[in-house]
């Protein structure tokens, strides 16, 4: 299992490689803050990727195609309404192990039509190379709802009330994205107190094929938040990393998602071009939870703090 959310996770990446050409768009039009002040009882009228939708005033049968959306209808108490999902959400969420599942990247449009849900949730791994690939669904008048994937904490914040909304859950999904807002409103408040940054690598791919991120990815903004520094907040996007860069940047503190190998710290630590590091010859280098920093919804809280408390554990016990 760990190693198919891994799998995913690159293949994610790649993808938004691909999908962006280098691009990042952050589609967050309104600060959070502003979005969930207020419950707003309506249904949505343009799904996350600013496309028109007339939503049912029932929804009953939702088919999602992506585990970060398939964790929020868990968490909304919503899986009765799931009739199938991709093939990765079972990993991730028990028992939805014998519902029909799809590859989100190869979409079986006849058989989707056939299950005839009142909504299909799509994340950009499915549309993202091809905007009109859903059009014979929506000509059979099934509701798609697009959530492109999401660069920004506030714009998680949207995509999981957008989902809630779209579900007529509007009050359940307030209270996950408040919990989430106050989660990182309080590590922040202690993070702006921190004088003495320290500097942070985050690998999510491991070697040969290393892979990180700059700026425009939440993940660079989950650092910020515990009042830390990027050592590749200059560049943009998801990034192939060579060893030497990491070398040249020294970081103070060396964090990895990946969870595949049995030991992924220790692998990090024994790589020899890697043995000036400060963070290495420190023992400053830590695992964070793959599918809280992988999955982009409101469980990245549960990132954050791990985040928090492996770059600065004297001010996060």
């Amino acid at each position: 299992m760990k190693k198919l959310l891994t799998i995913l996770t690159v293949g994610i990446v790649l993808t938004l490689i691909a999908c962006n050409n280098g691009d990042i768009s952050d589609d967050s039009s309104e600060l959070t803050s502003d979005y969930v002040a207020e419950i707003n009882e309506e249904l949505p009228t343009v799904d996350r990727a600013g496309n028109a939708i007339d939503v049912p005033e029932n929804v009953e049968t939702i088919i999602s195609l992506a585990p970060a959306i398939t964790q929020v209808i868990e968490d909304l108490d919503a899986l009765n309404r799931l009739i199938a999902v991709d093939t990765f959400s079972p990993v991730s969420v028990p028992g939805l192990e014998d519902l029909p599942q799809f590859d989100m990247m190869l979409i079986d449009l006849e058989q989707l039509l056939v299950l005839n849900p009142d909504v299909i949730f799509a994340s950009e791994i499915s549309f993202g190379m091809d905007a009109d690939i859903f059009a014979p669904l929506i000509d059979a008048g099934i509701l798609i709802a697009k959530i492109p994937t999401s660069d920004s904490i506030d714009a998680i914040a949207l995509d999981v009330q957008f989902i809630a909304d779209v579900l007529g859950l509007h009050a359940e999904g307030h209270e996950l994205v408040s919990e989430m807002q106050a989660g990182i409103a309080e590590i922040g408040a202690i993070g702006k107190t921190i004088t003495e940054q320290r500097t942070v690598f985050f690998e999510i791919s491991p070697s040969p094929y290393i892979f990180s991120f700059g700026s425009g990815v939440f993940l660079n903004e989950m650092i910020e938040v515990v009042g830390a520094e990027n050592i590749l907040a200059d560049e943009i996007g998801w990034l192939p990393v060579s060893e030497e860069i990491v070398v040249y940047n020294n970081p103070d503190v060396i964090l990895t998602n990946f969870s595949f190998i049995d030991d992924p710290v220790q692998e990090i630590l024994n790589r020899d071009v890697w043995q000036g590091i400060s963070a290495v010859v420190n023992g400053n280098v830590h695992q964070i939870t793959e599918d809280f920093t992988s999955v982009p919804n409101h469980r990245i809280i549960e990132g954050l703090r791990e985040i928090a408390r492996a770059v600065y554990p004297e001010y996060f016990e």
